[in-house]
């Protein structure tokens, strides 16, 4: 699965923030919720208008964004 299929950018949809396509709903909404300990079955139980590719798309949208080299976390950070 492509992850650009299901999450759109656009600076006239919720400030530029990243979120399922035709909905607007942000990915960080969705992976709050999995961090949470949410089951993907309770997050589209609250949220219809998703679909489980829509959440899948959002874990591997924050994958790719893990693997960017974004600078060297100091200790402190990451304890």
């Amino acid at each position: 699965m492509r992850y650009q299929n299901r999450i759109t950018i656009d600076p006239e949809i919720m400030h530029g923030k990243p979120v399922i396509k035709n909905t607007r709903i942000p990915v960080y909404i969705v992976l709050n919720l999995l961090a949470g300990g949410l089951r993907p079955e309770e997050i589209l139980k609250e949220y219809p208008d998703l679909a489980r590719e829509d959440i899948l798309a959002c874990l591997e949208y924050a994958a790719e964004l893990a693997q960017e080299e974004v600078g060297i976390l100091e200790a402190e950070g990451i304890r």
